[in-house]
């Protein structure tokens, strides 16, 4: 069985000037809603899908969210098998341009610092008692003109970031729940 513990996310990121969490119940078993989870295209969540597209250019409308964060631009931080993904990416992600560097390790992530670019952690997970699954984003501007495009973002995240509870969390909940 799962357990009810939280990735910590603040070894990664913590002080973030924009933090959305988001959390859906379900009837069904943990690991099933995981594997559930695990499986929801950027299709299956409407507008989000549509969203993270035009935000990242080139990913296509099949492509699960799990394998997304699990290649570049996104790295691997933090993975429990079975639970929880942790991921982030670096960059100047209020530019249409993919300006998103590769980096090599989660410690790169950590110490990232390059003024006018910001640190992005994304973490998806499933908590037993109650059953949940969850998913937070927490950004982190780095210098005076990382504050500023963060500034520029930060309409565009407020207006959408219902999405993630209600396209990308209800499609792994209606998933887990249907089978």
């Amino acid at each position: 069985m799962l357990d009810t513990l939280t990735p910590n996310l603040d070894h990664w990121l913590a002080r973030p000037a924009i933090r959305v969490a988001h959390r859906r119940a379900s009837n069904a078993p943990a690991d099933r809603l995981w594997e559930e989870a695990r499986q929801v295209r950027l299709s299956d969540a409407r507008l989000l899908g549509r969203l993270v597209r035009w935000r990242i250019p080139g990913l296509a409308p099949d492509l699960a969210f799990d394998e997304m964060f699990r290649a570049p631009p996104f790295l691997v931080l933090a993975e429990e098998p079975g639970r929880a993904l942790v991921s982030g990416l670096v960059g100047r992600i209020w530019t249409l341009r993919r300006d998103y560097p590769e980096l090599r390790d989660p410690e790169e992530f950590r110490e990232w610092s390059t003024p006018g670019t910001a640190r992005v952690l994304f973490a998806n997970w499933v908590q037993e008692d109650p059953t949940e699954v969850r998913a937070e984003v927490r950004v982190e501007p780095i210098g005076a003109q990382g504050r500023l495009g963060i500034a520029a973002v930060r309409p565009l995240v407020t207006a959408s970031a219902h999405l993630i509870g209600n396209d990308g969390l209800e499609a792994a909940v209606r998933r887990a729940e249907q089978r």
